[in-house]
């Protein structure tokens, strides 16, 4: 009987050495430790729903738009005009294409209801400018032309446009009634910089906004002799319409897509978890750099146009938008 408290006293001091000398093994420097759970089967709707969006705007590109006063125009008429009408609808079937695989689900969720948000106040516009733009014409720049809407007959590009509106419309709806039910955390390593994030957010919001009310490419003014003074005058042209100078749907869509900008820019750095973020700001950075990379494409096609200081300034705002993406993707926190 002593022999074995002996021996078990050894034993316990030899397992209290080897602890003492055991090194614990470091957790990852970064580890996001993200958990996906319960996925709704309206994920992979909505993921369908975007996969069809990007299809029709994919072929939107490649038809006839509109045709005004006897003009048949077109979205692509340069390869730097295809890569600006492919843009959104690429990176919509890529996010769909997530969603449909069920991976990172928020990630593509938040993604779907920013883009979808935007969508509203741009399927205005298109509406506008294929119903009733010709009730009051004026002077518009479309697919890279300058061009009086005084008489349009709508095309299949058109069409399948407003299309592919309406259905991210669609998937913005059917991922936000997904979202309370859908799982996926990590271990909130944005908590610490997220207020710095979306302070940006918004101001890059804002600036978009002010951004937007002038067009991105305009008719240049011109000068005029007199010739019997010799005198230089600046001649004004009329150019394209504004985003908020155009009435009926096109000045309420206007509107909703100025204020769903700066409503996004602020909600989207405060969703959970981190992809989801990610996601949202990825859905208003491809927004604003289309519509920087539109106005320089219709400058550069177009001898009647030129690039405004406006138009330059959404292409930087949508550089900035998506360098706040990356960042937001690249944040982690060390494990203790």
């Amino acid at each position: 009987m002593p022999a074995r408290d002996a021996r078990t006293g050894t034993d316990r001091a030899t397992a209290r050495r080897e602890r003492g000398r055991a090194v614990p093994e470091a957790p990852p420097a970064h580890d996001d430790r993200l958990v996906v759970g319960t996925i709704p089967p309206l994920v992979p709707v909505t993921g369908v729903l975007l996969l069809l969006a990007g299809l029709a705007g994919v072929a939107a590109a490649f038809t006839p738009y509109l045709t005004v006063d006897g003009q048949e125009l077109r979205q692509v008429g340069s390869v730097g005009g295809a890569l600006v009408a492919l843009l959104v609808p690429v990176v919509q079937l890529a996010v769909g294409a997530t969603l449909v695989l069920r991976r990172v689900p928020k990630f593509g969720l938040a993604y779907a209801g920013v883009a979808g948000a935007l969508a509203v106040g741009q399927l205005l516009i298109e509406v506008y400018r294929g119903s009733s733009s010709t009730s009051r014409p004026g002077v518009e720049v479309l697919a890279g032309e300058v061009v009086l809407t005084s008489g349009i007959r709508i095309g299949a590009g058109w069409v399948l446009g407003v299309c592919a509106l309406g259905l991210t419309v669609l998937a913005a709806l059917t991922g936000t009634a997904a979202w309370g039910r859908t799982v996926m955390e990590d271990r909130g390593a944005l908590d610490a910089v997220r207020s710095v994030l979306a302070g940006a957010a918004v101001l890059l919001g804002v600036a978009t906004v002010i951004c937007l009310t002038v067009p991105a490419a305009d008719v240049p003014d011109t000068l005029a002799t007199d010739p019997a003074t010799g005198m230089q005058t600046v001649v004004t042209q009329e150019g394209p319409q504004a985003l908020l100078e155009r009435p009926g749907l096109a000045l309420l869509g206007g509107l909703l897509l100025a204020g769903i900008l700066l409503l996004c820019s602020a909600v989207a750095p405060s969703l959970r978890p981190r992809l989801a973020v990610v996601g949202g700001l990825l859905a208003l950075a491809v927004a604003v750099l289309a519509a920087g990379l539109g106005g320089l494409d219709d400058a550069a096609s177009s001898d009647e146009l030129e690039w405004t200081v406006p138009g330059a300034g959404l292409l930087v705002l949508g550089v900035a938008f998506l360098v706040l993406t990356a960042a937001a993707w690249r944040v982690r926190r060390t494990a203790g």
